[in-house]
């Protein structure tokens, strides 16, 4: 596993928005007296969230203060999971799955995209807009290659259309989620095959 540090540019405070605020205290009162550092991880991604998708020293020294717990165990949770982004993203953060199922269907292809278009994994392009990194399997392998971009999944990619996703986001003209060609949820590429005639009626009578 790599070491993950602190990106080393950090802002001089972090404070949760009033809603945000609210919703953490529910998360907290979610578990018994003595337990409240469950919330952890809870408490970290709605932090991420706020802070465009990643996750500044100072939102995690206010989420240990929130949960009463050593400042080290914090920063402990916070640098061991991958889900925690320590370096500024761009504003459509891209997960592409390179694992086995989708570089079978074309991976390799997507990462290409990201390259000429944004630059080498964890870069920020020149806009703002897109970042990208390599990440394991998303749980989407019947509709592979897929990446999630935020948190929404796009799945059924090619170049092409991975392509013109990119450039929809970036005009900031609504794109579809999920399949980009069309098909339902995991259905086969070319259409159903079984079950295609159902009989108006089930069983006997009586």
């Amino acid at each position: 596993m790599s070491v993950r540090r602190l990106d080393p540019n950090q802002p001089e405070s972090f404070a949760f928005t009033p809603e945000n605020l609210e919703t953490a205290k529910k998360t907290i009162a979610k578990y018994p007296e003595g337990r409240q550092a469950s919330a952890i991880i809870s408490l970290l991604w709605l932090a991420q969230k706020q802070h465009d998708y990643w996750l500044p020293e100072p939102a995690i020294r206010c989420v240990a203060e929130m949960l009463d717990m050593p400042y080290i165990r914090a920063l402990e949770v916070a640098t061991f999971y991958t889900m925690f982004n320590l370096s500024p993203v761009g504003k459509h953060f891209i997960q592409l799955c390179g694992t086995t199922p989708c570089w079978l269907r074309g991976a390799d292809d997507l990462k290409e995209v990201c390259r000429k278009r944004i630059g080498e994994q964890q870069q920020v392009s020149a806009d703002g807009n897109f970042s990208w990194l390599e990440v394991e399997c998303l749980g989407a392998c019947a509709n592979a290659p897929m990446v999630q971009i935020n948190d929404d999944y796009y799945e059924d990619l090619t170049a092409e259309n991975f392509e013109k996703l990119l450039d929809d986001l970036a005009a900031g003209r609504e794109v579809k989620m999920g399949s980009q060609t069309g098909r339902k949820s995991s259905e086969p590429a070319g259409g159903l095959t079984t079950l295609t005639d159902v009989p108006a009626t089930v069983g006997g009578e009586g």
